[in-house]
């Protein structure tokens, strides 16, 4: 395929509607966890959790890689201010929440757009991280069939001469890598540039954007190794076939089944 025309352009609601229909790392995540999981999420059993880390991390995603314009249109910042002491209303008053409500987007306190405003300067403070981000897509989704599943992407940032690039925010960067591991970014990253190479026949260098959520705001910039990313990936794809089995047979185990031994201080 030549060109970017595999690179699809539409809002975060759309692309989470399509939820239902689509594979998303997101869900390959829960799988690889707990194939019971994965299963009663889709069946809307275990709803999603919105902690305020993630508001955070949406909004700084906005900010920071679609710039002040789209941000503004996409939030609202502040709140009513009370005419007898000057400042803002509570959040949790009455005049908050019926403002809040009239505001038809999500709203971010001040004290938020802060911390954002801080996370965007950080990036920007990053020679390197300003390099990759200086030209390229943003929020780019890719529809495609992978292993024999049908798959959706939503790339941070894509640029076809630097690659594709993801932005986190961090706890403390000290522990990125760590966290990395943890939270299963690098399968995460490995879906997406299988996915990004099953749409446009070659695969791409892969970075990771990483600001830190307190002073000074640090950031750095990861280079995922190939290998790495050559073996998240083919634990993404057994985990696939796996997924292909449970669908076929209607049966999703806990991972827990059989007994485990302890053999190891």
């Amino acid at each position: 395929m030549t060109g970017l025309d595999f690179i699809i352009r539409e809002s975060a609601e759309v692309y989470h509607a399509k939820a239902k229909k689509y594979l998303s790392s997101h869900q390959l995540a829960d799988f690889r966890k707990c194939p019971l999981l994965y299963h009663r999420k889709k069946l809307d059993l275990i709803p999603d959790k919105d902690r305020p880390a993630y508001v955070i991390g949406r909004a700084a995603h906005t900010l920071i890689l679609e710039g002040q314009d789209t941000f503004e249109k996409s939030y609202a910042v502040g709140g009513p201010v009370n005419s007898r002491t000057g400042k803002v209303y509570g959040a949790n008053t009455k005049a908050y929440q019926e403002w809040a409500d009239q505001q038809g987007k999500p709203v971010l306190t001040d004290t938020q757009y802060a911390l954002i405003t801080n996370l965007t300067a950080g990036v920007q403070a990053h020679e390197l991280a300003k390099m990759l981000l200086s030209e390229g897509i943003a929020e780019g989704v890719i529809r495609i069939k992978y292993c024999g599943v049908s798959c959706q992407v939503r790339l941070d940032w894509f640029n076809p001469e630097r690659g594709l690039v993801d932005l986190k925010t961090a706890d403390d960067l000290t522990w990125f890598e760590a966290d990395a591991r943890r939270y299963g970014y690098l399968h995460q990253l490995a879906f997406y540039r299988a996915v990004l190479a099953k749409a446009s026949g070659q695969n791409f260098p892969v970075h990771l954007i990483a600001v830190e959520k307190k002073e000074p705001y640090r950031c750095g910039v990861w280079r995922l190794g190939d290998d790495v990313l050559g073996m998240a990936q083919k634990e993404n794809e057994s985990a696939i076939h796996r997924l292909m089995k449970c669908r076929e047979t209607d049966t999703w185990p806990t991972g827990y089944e059989t007994i485990r031994t302890f053999d190891w201080i």
